[in-house]
């Protein structure tokens, strides 16, 4: 056999390879889908979750437990629709903010946001009586206002535009979390306190169908420009004259991928509240498996953080009587596989 003929075979080899990893990256958040409908404190048999969902698609003749279709399309659903979607986002945006940056570091509120999107709640939580709608609306606008924060402040002193962003970032997320503090300080230490604390630290208890349908559509714009461009973020890595060589306008990329990434990532916020280590630890798994081109971390994190949020949801309403938030299961199984990380890679990107 030549050497021409055992490179092409190795070249099959590599591409059958990657067409499995693919098809188990795309099958495991329909796998999870299914068992996160089907597990809880009442089981219902993943048969009749297929059955009941699939009445949906086909006229089919097929008779279930009215208790059966209320837990899994009434209860389940949404929530675990929800949980697929705030995955996908922050992962995706993660992933994004670390190819902007250049850090592997790098996650969704590296600009403020999150904490700018939490105290927009919390103030909401504080000033209305858990009215969903203003807490989602105030969110999204304070998450807005952080980043235009951030970007002021950044143009303050000319400099390396990345790290005076990044600096910026690190102020008014500061600011924020200092505001956060004295809302939870003021606010009414048996009624509003308790709501505030918790909400802040994430969950997907209340997700209804509303929240899909004010988060979703948000959600989608925001993630297919970002999957769109994707293959222009592996051009952030040039300088900025080879890049202009090329005719990419360095600055409108930036600022394009940071204001879809903030606006994916305020929407997940002001719908569950903080949930820390996605955003940071997906898309240094998806790198591990799909290599480090730019046009193929964006979907494998996508589908990843689909997963992984599955099962921290999962976790979350069935581990114990009641409900854990998320924050504290991200952290839990996120600080070892950083740390794992970092002993690999020795802080590199891997």
């Amino acid at each position: 056999m030549d050497k021409s003929t055992m490179d092409h075979n190795q070249v099959l080899k590599v591409l059958k390879r990657n067409r499995i990893r693919w098809l188990l990256l795309a099958l495991l958040p329909v796998v999870c889908f299914l068992m996160s409908l089907a597990i809880g404190r009442y089981y219902v048999a993943p048969a009749t979750v297929v059955r009941i969902l699939g009445s949906h698609l086909l006229p089919l003749d097929i008779t279930w437990r009215e208790f059966d279709y209320s837990v899994v399309c009434q209860v389940r659903l949404p929530r675990v629709l929800l949980a697929m979607l705030v995955g996908a986002a922050l992962s995706i945006a993660g992933a994004s903010f670390q190819g902007i940056f250049g850090n592997p570091l790098a996650s969704p509120d590296a600009l403020g946001v999150s904490s700018g999107t939490g105290f927009g709640a919390a103030l909401a939580l504080l000033l209305f009586d858990r009215n969903m709608i203003a807490v989602q609306l105030w969110a999204l606008f304070f998450g807005m206002v952080a980043i235009g924060l951030t970007f002021l402040i950044s143009r303050l002193r000319k400099g390396q535009q990345v790290l005076m962003l990044i600096l910026s970032g690190v102020v008014v997320s500061s600011f924020f979390q200092a505001m956060i503090s004295l809302i939870k300080y003021i606010a009414d230490p048996e009624s509003k306190l308790p709501t505030i604390t918790y909400w802040l630290m994430g969950s997907m208890a209340t997700a209804s169908y509303r929240d899909l349908a004010v988060v979703a559509g948000i959600i989608a714009v925001g993630a297919a420009i970002l999957l769109l461009l994707r293959w222009r973020i592996n051009l952030l890595s040039l300088s900025e004259e080879e890049a202009k060589s090329m005719g990419v306008n360095i600055t409108l990329l930036r600022w394009t991928v940071i204001g879809a990434a903030t606006l994916v990532t305020a929407a997940t916020v002001s719908t569950c509240g903080f949930i820390g280590w996605v955003g940071l630890i997906i898309p240094h798994a998806a790198r591990m498996l799909v290599g480090s081109d730019y046009r193929a971390i964006l979907p494998a994190s996508l589908l990843l953080g689909a997963t992984y949020m599955l099962i921290i949801d999962l976790i979350a309403r069935t581990a114990t009587a009641s409900e854990i938030p998320l924050s504290i299961l991200t952290a839990v199984a996120g600080a070892p596989f950083f740390a794992y990380l970092l002993r690999k890679t020795g802080g590199g990107w891997g």
